[in-house]
């Protein structure tokens, strides 16, 4: 039997909630303002959450240094990053979805052992495996296809894939069977309809891990033309002496498009997060 909260449990609950909340929301709302005050009066500890001397001023600033030929262009930096993610979040859903598919439904010899495999790759870190790939592809570097092709297949979104289509009902596709539906037809029209939630969470991980990629861009790039933004904000922060609230600014410009995808995606990740603990 389900236990009831009293009120006063509840109201305790909420309040030590909105207490974290707070405290968890405090770096963010620190580089908000940051990016609104003067570089003076940023480092200045507690008092920089004070709202005084507010303007867009650093904004302009980040847009007008990042705006020739010889600093590159800020726009053309989130070009960059924003077709990368979308490629390897694209790639990623069809590539990782098929695969979990496969792991999951059809009927092979091997089965077991290459999902033990899949199992396996998500214990080894990036940074592991991040030289070999460099000697790997030495002569691909500063090309948009080498900042994209090692995170298109993620053991990770595999196995998150693999355990929402298990507890999909077989009856379901044994039906489309009977309605003469192959396995693509099956999947395409029946498994991908009914795994929006599954698709929102992989779709919003990977494109949190992909537009804060920096070492892989850090070994692989050295033309400004196909630098994306993260790598392009530790050259800027590297600019002397430091002006913190430019450098403000340009991190508030980064998380922006996170903060967007996270907004578009919100309602089928919860519904995923929901769904699994409600499942599990």
């Amino acid at each position: 039997m389900a236990m009831t909260r009293t009120p006063v449990r509840r109201v305790l609950d909420y309040t030590v909630l909105s207490v974290l909340a707070f405290v968890f929301a405090l770096p963010a709302l620190y580089l908000f303002l940051g990016s609104l005050k003067p570089s003076d009066e940023v480092l200045n500890g507690l008092s920089g959450f004070l709202p005084t001397h507010l303007s867009f001023d650093n904004y302009a600033a980040v847009l007008d240094s990042l705006n020739s030929d010889s600093t590159g262009y800020f726009w053309q930096f989130m070009g960059v990053s924003v077709l990368l993610s979308f490629v390897v979040v694209t790639g990623g859903l069809i590539v990782n979805s098929m695969a979990a598919y496969g792991l999951t439904r059809l009927k092979w010899r091997g089965q077991n052992a290459v999902f033990t495999l899949v199992l396996l790759l998500m214990l080894i870190p990036f940074e592991s495996v991040a030289v070999p790939l460099f000697y790997m592809f030495n002569g691909q570097r500063n090309t948009l296809f080498i900042q994209a092709l090692p995170f298109v297949a993620n053991a990770f979104a595999i196995y998150q894939f693999h355990t929402f289509f298990k507890k999909i009902p077989t009856s379901i596709e044994e039906a489309a069977r009977l309605d003469g539906a192959g396995p693509w037809r099956t999947f395409f029209a029946i498994i991908v309809p009914m795994s929006r939630p599954v698709f929102a969470s992989v779709a919003i991980l990977t494109f949190l891990i992909q537009w804060g990629s920096f070492l892989w861009p850090v070994l692989m790039v050295s033309d400004p033309s196909v630098r994306p933004l993260p790598l392009e904000m530790s050259v800027f922060q590297g600019q002397q002496p430091p002006d913190w609230g430019q450098i403000l600014a340009f991190g508030v410009l980064l998380v922006l498009p996170v903060l967007i995808v996270f907004a578009f995606f919100q309602r089928w990740f919860v519904e995923g997060v929901a769904s699994s603990a409600v499942k599990g």
